[in-house]
């Protein structure tokens, strides 16, 4: 019997895998395939997409998996083939998905760089949120609906400032780029360093190092006691730096 289901959960990988190969072998993306139409049973892409966020939030993309997914769902893991092709599918519409918790509206009349302030600010918290999108992006372009209709909000909110094309476009990547490497080693630290007392202490015992070995770290020991652990406030300047940098070019 255990033979049995480990040669299943071998033949249900490699499918995957076959899968997933195939569309990167020509094969149009996820958002450029028709669903099929059709009749369909109780489940829906909507409910699944649902709960794959779920069970990523709660487990991460290490713990996903679409035999998870269907117990979640109290389904049958084939009948999820029903509406995606594979496990790579679900991702792309999970991480779509949680794109749609970033705001969609005007600037309301404020200054570009307070519009884009408060994007940024708002792209950190829902990755805040979900921790395993930091694990994602990169891995997988970011082409849905709802990925494209925010990008082009937040392209729109800098082309306010001026910025020629070619510029415009590099200041969006520095910007993603700041917002994602800062999130992703913020996000190892909540995960990894969970009690305050302990953070408090492992930051003492840094310092303590860091001063005593001063002669080896001259740059570090200067700056032993600038670091408050404020990540908010420290991704705010890290912010500003940027920001400053993109008024600094635009005025000269």
């Amino acid at each position: 019997m255990e033979e049995k289901l480990a040669v299943r959960k071998t033949v249900r990988r490699t499918d995957e895998r076959r899968a997933w190969v195939t569309r990167r072998r020509g094969q149009p993306s996820l958002w450029f395939r028709d669903d099929g139409g059709g009749r369909r049973p109780r489940l829906s892409r909507e409910r699944i997409v649902e709960a794959a966020v779920d069970l990523l939030d709660s487990e991460g993309v290490e713990g996903f998996s679409m035999r998870r997914l269907a117990a979640r769902l109290r389904a049958g893991t084939m009948s999820l083939y029903s509406y995606v092709e594979t496990r790579e599918d679900v991702l792309d519409l999970a991480l779509d998905a949680v794109m749609g918790e970033l705001a969609l509206d005007d600037d309301d009349g404020v200054d570009w760089r307070t519009a884009l302030t408060r994007r940024v600010e708002q792209s950190r918290q829902v990755m805040r949120r979900h921790v395993w999108i930091t694990t994602l992006i990169g891995t997988r372009p970011l082409i849905g609906p709802t990925s494209l209709a925010r990008s082009d909000r937040f392209y729109a909110t800098l082309a306010r400032a001026g910025l020629p094309p070619l510029e415009l476009n590099a200041a969006v990547n520095t910007l993603f780029a700041y917002v994602h490497g800062f999130v992703a080693a913020e996000n190892v630290w909540r995960l990894t360093v969970t009690d305050p007392e302990h953070e408090a202490k492992l930051r003492r015992q840094v310092r303590r190092h860091v001063l005593a070995h001063a002669d080896r770290y001259p740059a570090l020991a200067r700056e032993a006691d600038v670091t408050d652990g404020d990540a908010d406030g420290g991704f705010r300047r890290g912010l500003d730096l940027i920001l400053d940098g993109i008024e600094a070019r635009l005025a000269a």
